[in-house]
């Protein structure tokens, strides 16, 4: 099988919408003998008939409806790599939602060079606690969010998951005598979650010693000495440190973080996810990511 032009299947495509020669030579903007010299020379290369014709309408064969799928999803990924490395750049706006874990890392980098890339788009960036932001992509005022998956919502591509451990001030020994004093978000949150629920499986005490609706809150007040927090490793602010095993603490669980987008559809929204995923080596702190 031969190379296939992709203009071949933007006419396969447009005869399949529209069922017609005509029409889809008017939305493509081309004569129908260009349109159907498309089609002959697809057909040719797949050595496949793709459409049934009549005097009365065009339809795809039984290979033509295999074929539908096949053309979108090229064409979606020819025309966002042509969007994103095109000289003027994209254009547009977008409305990015970003946990608070990560606007203490390398986040601000990589969207730097998304704006270097692309100068024409408006990026507005929303900082929040995950749950606020999956309110806000469900209620359609964020476009894309990069924040922790949410319990039982499969939704998001996975960027990567990563273990909570338990984050203290320098030199903080928890007393084995007395409950755990914690410091977390307030509810529904899902570190709180996983915390309580590690702690109440291993039978260990624990009492809520502070609870702060901001990453700079809880920082404060763990580096206070209130208490302890749980808190994702990578990302661990300055003046904080991981408590040591030795204080046989249970292990607080896993957590997964995910960015939640329109679809190929929205090229912009596209490209941003697209940068933010080539970039998780080095949001991690990978050496050489």
């Amino acid at each position: 099988m031969s190379n296939l032009n992709v203009e071949l299947l933007r006419s396969f495509l447009a005869v399949v919408e529209s069922s017609s020669f005509t029409a889809a030579a008017h939305t493509l903007g081309v004569r129908q003998s260009t349109v159907s010299g498309h089609i002959a020379r697809l057909e040719q290369a797949l050595g496949r008939s793709l459409l049934m014709r009549d005097t009365h309408r065009v339809a795809p064969t039984l290979d033509g409806q295999a074929m539908i799928g096949f053309a979108r999803d090229v064409l979606e990924a020819h025309d966002r790599l042509r969007a994103f490395f095109s000289p003027s750049g994209l254009r547009g706006s977008i409305r990015l939602g970003v946990s608070e874990d990560y606007t203490l890392s390398t986040l601000a980098q990589v969207l730097a060079r998304f704006a270097d890339r692309h100068p024409s788009v408006d990026l507005q960036l929303t900082v929040g606690l995950s749950r606020v932001l999956y309110q806000g992509y469900d209620a359609g005022e964020l476009d894309v969010i990069f924040c922790k998956r949410r319990r039982g919502d499969p939704r998001g591509e996975l960027a990567w998951a990563e273990d909570l451990i338990w984050a203290a001030r320098p030199g903080f020994v928890p007393d084995p005598g007395q409950p755990l004093p914690l410091v977390l978000y307030p509810p529904p949150s899902m570190t709180r979650t996983l915390a309580i629920d590690a702690l109440d499986a291993a039978g260990r005490p624990w009492r809520i010693a502070c609870t702060s609706g901001s990453l700079m809150g809880l920082r404060a007040a763990v580096e206070a000495g209130l208490g302890i927090a749980p808190h994702s490793a990578r990302v661990m602010p300055p003046g904080l440190r991981p408590i040591p095993e030795a204080a046989g603490l249970p292990a607080i669980g896993e957590v997964e973080f995910v960015l939640l987008g329109p679809g190929r559809h929205h090229v912009v929204a596209a490209a941003l996810q697209e940068t933010i995923l080539a970039s998780t080596a080095e949001l991690q702190g990978v050496p050489g990511g």
